[in-house]
């Protein structure tokens, strides 16, 4: 990237990148106090919180607020720059629309939204693209091209291979790391004779974990060990065996699909497989959706570096793609059931921080090989009182007075092991269930960590690197507290 940019084949999309806090507080509603898994018990919180009503309008208005006045006012792309809203789910894009394009129209502003998303039932009834946009999904790449059309609001489609040097801002509403961050991002910096920066405004993600996505992209990147490549023939034979799909279903597919044909003669196809998907008990479940999620994401991999001829998984990766979003989880025991009707939203307000560029390392990276692991397992439940799952909500994303004497004991219990559990190449040596890999990728991860809050956290840096018994016991602590070997 770094050399790309320098020599201006593509722009730094990190130049002008805001993150923009959310504040909101959650208080319980109910008499008694009922426990729920905390790890997901937060992220339904966070989900209920950020996918309100309320809230999404809020964002609304900044979004358009934005657009119009830093955008479009100043003539960004020589008055043709377009913008991006990336949302979390298809039923908060349409909400995003519906709450842009009555902004829109209040403002008597000369621009419309498109939204883009794949075909949704909401709310028991089937709902398209075509029916917000009053044209066809396919044509939204031209006619976003077009006035009065600006602002293009996705739920994952467009995320990736969407090649447009129009655009000039994003709006991310969607939690992102790693290389997903990467190519989402990435989607404004194509170049454009008339284009001369981009910008980011994001809701949902922090600086530190945005510029720990790029950094391993940034100046060269060193595949640090190999993905196997036989590992596809396993796959395939294990998603053969299952007989949830026949190669006629797959011939049929991908016959239709490359011939440009709608949703509703490619729907019956997969809803077939999906229905026998459904026959199957949870174990078998379980086996097929992992081994179809792997073999996608290693041979999209691997058939960008190795000259495949094999054109069977190339129709096998086009139909799987289309496929696993049909394949509902698994049943389990949902352990939040019921935490939604427990409370309620007090307050809600978002903030725009001062505008930074996040300097990325001057470094070589190593990625680590994409896993062709298919293994999935429930996690062991950590069950904790409601009021301390509040507590701990309130206090990661609530109005924080960041000078607060707290702040210490927040980062250490809260922010730390967050950041040190979400680093890909920690996951990954855990996901192979080596505990002492997983335990040196663990001190590098909080290495990292640690230097990004260096500039803020000067006393709290200071201690980890000067004090070898505080180091000590705060690298166990972290450890203990994030590692989880694979089921």
């Amino acid at each position: 990237m770094k050399q790309a940019i320098q020599e201006r084949f593509i722009l730094d999309v990190l130049a002008h990148y805001v993150p923009v806090e959310s504040y909101y507080k959650l208080v319980k509603t109910v008499e008694d106090d009922p426990e729920f898994d905390v790890s997901r018990a937060s992220k339904k919180l966070r989900t209920f919180v950020e996918g309100n009503d309320h809230a999404i309008g809020v964002k609304a208005e900044i979004i358009v607020d934005h657009f119009h006045s830093q955008v479009a006012a100043r003539h960004k792309i020589g008055g043709k720059a377009r913008a991006m809203v990336v949302t979390s789910s298809i039923r908060r894009a349409i909400t995003y629309y519906e709450k842009i394009s009555a902004l829109l129209e209040k403002r008597k502003s000369p621009y419309r939204a498109i939204v883009a998303f794949s075909d949704f039932d909401l709310d028991g009834q089937k709902v398209t693209e075509s029916m917000y946009n009053g044209f066809p999904g396919k044509d939204i790449p031209d006619r976003i091209q077009e006035d009065p059309y600006r602002l293009l609001i996705c739920a994952d489609k467009f995320q990736t291979g969407y090649d447009e040097p129009l655009l000039h801002s994003m709006y991310v509403d969607k939690t992102l790391s790693g290389v997903k961050a990467v190519q989402t991002l990435s989607r404004l910096n194509r170049a454009h004779p008339e284009k001369h920066d981009v910008f980011v405004l994001d809701f949902a993600n922090d600086s530190a974990t945005i510029e720990a996505a790029f950094a391993d992209y940034y100046r060269t990147t060193v595949l640090a060990d190999e993905t196997d490549p036989n590992k596809l023939h396993d796959l395939v034979a294990v998603l053969t065996k299952s007989g949830v799909y026949t190669s006629e279903h797959v011939e049929t597919f991908v016959i239709r699909y490359l011939a440009g044909v709608e949703r509703d003669q490619l729907d019956p196809l997969l809803d077939a497989c999906a229905a026998e998907y459904l026959e199957r008990d949870e174990d078998d479940q379980v086996t097929f959706k992992g081994s179809a999620k792997a073999f996608v994401r290693t041979y999209a991999f691997l058939s960008a570096i190795l000259p495949y001829s094999n054109p069977w998984w190339e129709k096998l990766s086009i139909f799987l793609d289309f496929l696993i979003p049909k394949l509902p989880a698994p049943i389990e025991d949902d352990p939040t059931a019921g935490i939604l009707e427990t409370i309620d939203m007090e307050s809600y307000r978002a903030e725009k921080r001062e505008a930074m560029k996040i300097a990325l390392p001057d470094e070589d990276a190593e990625i680590l090989p994409v896993p062709t692991s298919s293994a999935s397992g429930q996690a062991e439940l950590d069950l904790e009182r409601l009021s301390g799952i509040l507590m701990s909500f309130n206090e990661r994303f609530g109005n924080i007075d960041w000078q607060n004497a707290d702040l210490v004991h927040q980062r250490i219990t809260v922010d730390i092991p967050q950041k040190v559990a979400a680093d890909e190449a920690y996951r990954n040596a855990q996901a192979n269930n080596d505990p002492e890999n997983a335990r040196v990728e663990h001190d590098k991860a909080l290495m990292r960590v640690m230097v990004s809050l260096m500039k803020d956290e000067t006393e709290l840096f200071k201690q980890f690197m000067d004090n070898p018994g505080f180091k000590t016991w705060l690298t166990d602590t972290i450890f203990n507290a994030t590692y989880r070997k694979a089921a």
